[in-house]
Order: C-alpha cells, then sequence, then structure tokens
C-alpha cells in the first residue's frame, strides 16, 4: 500500500536514511504521538492500580494475583486481537479498545474519589485494562506498515521502540511525583486523560485503516489461517524459536531483586539502578540500530546481535562490581534493542497487509509467553546455583542456540533487504 502522505523533502529511497526519517511523514507522526500517550497512561494505569492495590491489602500475594490474572485474559485476547486487526479497520479498532481502557480507568478514579473503590473492583479493572491493552497491540503494530514506505519501516519501528523505552522511564516518574503529592485518585484521572488522546488521534490517520486483501472467515479459522501462515514462513518461525531460546534462559527484567542481591549485594537501591541502566540501554540500542538500517543481510544481523547479547549475558555474571554490572545490564538492553527492531521489522516486511495482525500477534505471544517461562527458569537456577552461575549458564545456553538457529535455519542467513 502506497503512502499518500509521503513528505517531499524525505531522502529518496536509495539515498542513506537519516535517523528522523519517520517523522517526516505525517500519519506517522500521528501514529507516533498515540503511542507515546498510550504507553506513558498505561504504565500511569498499571502502577496506580498496583499500588492502590498493595497499599489497601498490605499483602505481596494479592499483588501477585495481578500476573495470574492477566495470564488469564491476555492470550485469547492476543490472538482475538491479531484476527481483529486483519479483519476491522485498524484505527476504529484502536479507537475502540483505548476508550475502553480510559473509560474503566476513570470509572475507578470516581469509584476512588467516593471512597467506593474495592479489591475486586481493581481485579475486574485489571483484567478488562490488560485484555484491552493486548487487543490493541496487533492493531498499532500492523498500522505502523502502512504509515512509512517500506524503506522507512525499520527507522518507524525504532522510533517506536525507543520511544517506548523513553516513557517507561518517564511515566514512572511522572507516577511518584503525582501520587506522592496529590494521591493515587489524582493518577488514576491523570492516566484516563493521558490515554484520551491515544484513542482519539488514530482516527486522525489519512491513509486507510482496512487490511487489503484476505478472506472470509469465523474468528476461529481466521486464527488457525494466521498460525499456519507464520509456520509456513521460511524466516519467522526460526526467529521466534531464537528469540524463545535466548529469552527463556535469560530474562532478568522481573527478577532484578534477585540478581541485585546474589550478583552485588544490594537491595531496593541497586535494583533501581539496574533497571534505569536496561532501560537507558534499550533506548540507545533502539537509535544505534537505526545505524543497520541500510545493512542487507538484516538475518544475520539478528544473529550477530544475538550473539552479542549472549557474550555480554556472561559478563553481567562474572561481575561483582554494581557499578560494572549497570554498564553490563544496559547493553544487555541496547544488543536486545536491536534483535527486537530487526524481528518487528522482517515481521512487517515479510508479511502481506491482511495476515499482518495475526503474525504481530504470534509474535507477541511468543515473546510474552517465553517471558514468564524466562523468569521460572532464571529464578530456578538462581536459587539452585547462584545468580552468577544462572547468569553463566544462561549464556551458555544462549550461545549454543544462536549457533544451532544459525547453522540450521539457512532463510534467516540469506534474507536480504532491502
Amino acid at each position: 500500500m502506497s503512502n499518500s502522505t509521503a513528505d517531499p523533502e524525505a531522502s529518496p529511497p536509495g539515498g542513506r536514511p537519516r535517523p528522523w526519517e519517520a517523522l517526516r511523514y505525517r500519519d506517522y507522526r500521528v501514529h507516533w504521538l498515540a503511542s507515546f500517550s498510550y504507553v506513558v497512561g498505561f504504565w500511569l494505569r498499571f502502577l496506580t492500580l498496583a499500588q492502590w492495590l498493595f497499599d489497601s491489602t498490605g499483602s505481596a500475594a494479592q499483588l501477585g494475583l495481578i500476573g495470574l490474572v492477566q495470564l488469564f485474559v491476555q492470550i485469547p485476547a492476543l490472538l482475538w486481537g491479531g484476527t481483529i486487526a486483519d479483519r476491522f479497520d485498524r484505527k476504529r479498532v484502536l479507537f475502540f479498545v483505548n476508550m475502553v481502557t480510559m473509560v474503566v480507568v476513570a470509572f475507578c478514579g470516581f469509584l476512588a474519589a467516593s471512597d467506593l473503590l474495592t479489591t475486586w473492583h481493581v481485579y475486574v479493572a485489571i483484567a478488562i485494562t490488560a485484555g484491552s491493552h493486548t487487543m490493541a497491540q496487533p492493531a498499532r503494530g500492523a498500522m505502523t506498515a502502512v504509515v512509512v514506505p517500506p524503506q522507512h519501516i525499520m527507522l518507524a519501528v525504532t522510533t517506536d521502540r525507543a520511544t517506548q523505552n523513553v516513557a517507561m522511564i518517564f511515566a514512572p516518574l511522572l507516577f511518584a511525583v503525582v501520587a506522592s503529592t496529590f494521591g493515587l485518585t489524582t493518577t488514576f484521572f491523570l492516566a484516563a486523560v493521558v490515554i484520551l488522546p491515544a484513542a482519539l488521534l488514530p482516527l486522525l490517520i489519512r491513509v486507510s485503516g482496512q487490511a487489503t486483501g484476505g478472506s472470509d472467515g469465523s474468528t476461529a479459522q481466521r486464527v488457525v489461517e494466521g498460525f499456519r501462515f507464520v509456520a509456513r514462513h521460511p524466516i519467522l518461525p526460526g526467529l521466534f524459536l531464537l528469540d524463545t531460546g535466548i529469552t527463556v534462559v535469560s530474562f532478568y527484567r522481573e527478577i532484578l531483586p534477585v540478581l541485585a542481591r546474589g550478583l552485588f549485594r544490594g537491595g531496593a537501591g541497586a535494583v533501581g539502578v539496574l533497571g534505569a541502566a536496561n532501560s537507558a540501554g534499550a533506548v540507545i540500542g533502539s537509535f544505534a540500530a537505526i545505524a543497520f538500517v541500510g545493512y542487507r543481510a538484516k538475518g544475520m544481523l539478528v544473529l550477530y546481535a544475538t550473539l552479542a547479547y549472549a557474550f555480554v549475558l556472561f559478563g553481567f555474571g562474572s561481575v561483582t562490581n554494581l557499578w560494572l554490572g549497570a554498564m553490563f545490564i544496559a547493553l544487555l538492553g541496547g544488543t536486545d534493542a536491536v534483535t527486537v527492531a530487526v524481528r518487528e521489522t522482517t515481521v512487517q516486511l515479510t508479511t502481506p497487509d491482511h495476515m499482518r495482525g495475526r503474525a504481530y500477534s504470534f509474535m507477541i505471544l511468543t515473546a510474552q509467553t517465553a517471558n514468564n517461562l524466562g523468569t521460572i527458569w532464571v529464578g530456578f537456577w538462581s536459587a539452585s546455583i547462584g545468580a552468577p552461575g544462572a547468569m553463566q549458564l544462561g549464556a551458555v545456553v544462549a550461545v549454543l542456540a544462536t549457533l544451532v538457529i544459525w547453522r540450521v535455519w539457512r532463510p534467516i542467513r540469506e534474507y536480504r533487504y532491502p
């Protein structure tokens, strides 16, 4: 699909793209602003609900149930969301699901202001907003490919990822300031206000949000059709398998307190340093990925970046100084950002428009499943052989897994774009 709102000052397809190239396109700017607004609002929503629940119950176990509630709704919502994104106008899908999130969060604010908010209200709100958030992801990802021309998709993806990481740093800081100054009730309303532009802005995008082509059929038939497409794709199964293998043996974000204590004998302060360093590294890595836009062997780029990630992971598990650890975990965030950018770009470029929402949903489903399994794996081995050993073991397995995919999955080695 051609982009009808291309900027005449944008560099020609054969020229060297500039880092800000994607932002020259009017529709992408609207899409970008909507995405930034949503990520900030999403984190405000999550932090406010979690903090209210913990303040009200004082129970870590009840707080932990958030994960179970989200897991219960996210898998079917993700599969259904991919199908919906390929069947209906994606701009209207984003409007509807984001409005649902906004209304639910605002309603919680009114209940909190009236001192009527209860624990079961919060769990219901978490379930609904987790479902709406998950359903929005395939539509949002699929829209990226139609608001910029193909030669700038990787620039758009890397800009999206960098912006999301910046928002993930900004939102907790904003939450801390507003919640400590005005209270949690105010942050409910703030989250709703911030999410509102994410619902309205997609309607201002000029290009069509309707997928082109495709076949009729029930939702279940379309889910199966999407699964078959991904399974038969020459590149995507290998990329998804590579991501799963690496993530399962190394996912560290959810158990940073364990690693902070096991590696550096630190507490909450060490967790904060490591978390901030990782997010900062991801931002830098997202922009660094722009330097590889002109590198044609995109499949090999994923393999190189994954190997670099594995070696850095081994270094992270081998140091005992917190600031060295912060440097290594920043590098982990950076190398991971490169692999994510290339993987998402490959999905966008090698998938027809009528299948893009479902392919995107399977990519997210694979990543989320790997994250959950990785938390269990790293937690188990950290308890069994210690945090350093868990990281080093994960690094060795990651190297072996990368070399196996490198050897076995020939289409990844041969993939070239443009």
